[in-house]
């Protein structure tokens, strides 16, 4: 579960103050995906980010009690200057796992060859993006934060199956998808809510949270 309680966030932008959240409160049940519809700009990453715990909320409270994703494509954490194979056994540990399993099963996933025993740091943008989701999907969560949809690389081979895995987890996994776009969150929600002006509107549906943000668009 996440909660939110009465959670303010804004920040200054050199010319105004943009508020982000308002004195927000809501609550992510497990087994409810949410999906948060919000234009460019209004704050989607910081939100999903403050569920991480990657940010604070300036007043108010987050709580978390379950085991909650890094959002994907997130790449803290990872240290350029180690290889593949020392940031993927760190991070083994520091979650508790076997170490020798989250090694090859990012080896595998990745597809990098030589490469996952160079330093993250001379990757390609692709190269880390495919680390970075195949290190996500190494570890197993109950609440899976995603920022604009599943992320895609130029590799075909490594989309379908870093696809497949996914769509596996979340079988049995709760999801939080914000994105700009209704239907990003198709595939994942059916419970939605609008985030605008620093207000998040809850519905129960995502036809509801829909007409909201086409009227207001």
């Amino acid at each position: 579960m996440i909660e939110f309680e009465n959670v303010s966030k804004s920040f200054w932008t050199g010319k105004q103050r943009k508020v982000i959240l308002d004195r927000a409160s809501f609550r992510v049940e497990l087994g409810n995906s949410l999906g948060i519809l919000a234009p460019n700009g209004a704050g989607k990453t910081t939100i999903i980010n403050m569920m991480a715990g990657l940010e604070k909320p300036d007043e108010g409270r987050v709580t978390r009690t379950s085991r909650i994703s890094f959002p994907l494509g997130f790449m803290g954490g990872v240290n350029n200057k180690h290889s593949g194979t020392e940031n993927a056994r760190y991070i083994a540990r520091l979650y508790g796992l076997d170490a020798d399993y989250v090694e090859s099963f990012c080896r595998w996933l990745c597809g990098i060859a030589e490469y996952f025993d160079m330093p993250v740091g001379t990757y390609s943008q692709g190269m880390r993006a495919r680390f970075s989701f195949a290190l996500m999907l190494a570890l197993e969560f109950d609440i899976y934060l995603i920022d604009e949809g599943m992320p895609a690389t130029t590799d075909v081979e490594f989309n379908r199956k870093a696809g497949m895995i996914l769509k596996e987890r979340l079988q049995d996994a709760t999801v939080v998808v914000v994105s700009h776009q209704a239907q990003t969150l198709e595939k994942f929600c059916r419970s939605a809510a609008v985030l605008r002006d620093g207000k998040l509107f809850m519905f129960e549906t995502l036809e509801e949270a829909k007409r909201l943000y086409d009227y207001q668009a």
